[in-house]
């Protein structure tokens, strides 16, 4: 069965080799960077969520009596695992969220002046 007249014109359009691009915004430095500052916050958001995930184990383990308090009806280790748990991981994504868009306004601009330098 031979190809579709469109499919062979989309192939032919593709090429091995990208585009030449003499914009800051395609560069290594820009993208090294941009992926520098992205991994950074991505791990201090996981650092954050795996301190409560093991500090409630080992406070259960090294505490015992300070977890088994009352406080509220519950627990400290039932208020904490089954009524602050999942605040804490909205939190961690609000400030995930809120700092990776900061992030992306300031490459933005970092952008616009990487290419201001680069012409001019």
């Amino acid at each position: 069965m031979p190809a579709a007249p469109g499919l062979c014109y989309i192939f032919a359009l593709m090429s091995d080799t990208p585009p030449e691009h003499d914009d800051f915004i395609h560069s290594e430095e820009f993208l090294h960077g941009l992926m520098k500052r992205q991994l950074r916050l991505s791990i201090a958001c996981a650092a954050a969520f795996l301190v409560v995930l093991v500090g409630l184990p080992l406070a259960n383990y090294f505490a015992p009596d300070f977890m088994a308090q009352r406080v509220g009806g519950f627990t400290l280790t039932w208020l904490v695992l089954g009524v602050l748990f999942f605040p804490f991981v909205w939190i961690i994504a609000r400030i995930f969220i809120t700092r990776s868009m900061a992030l992306e306004e300031a490459e933005v601009h970092l952008a616009a002046a990487g290419n201001q330098k680069r012409k001019g």
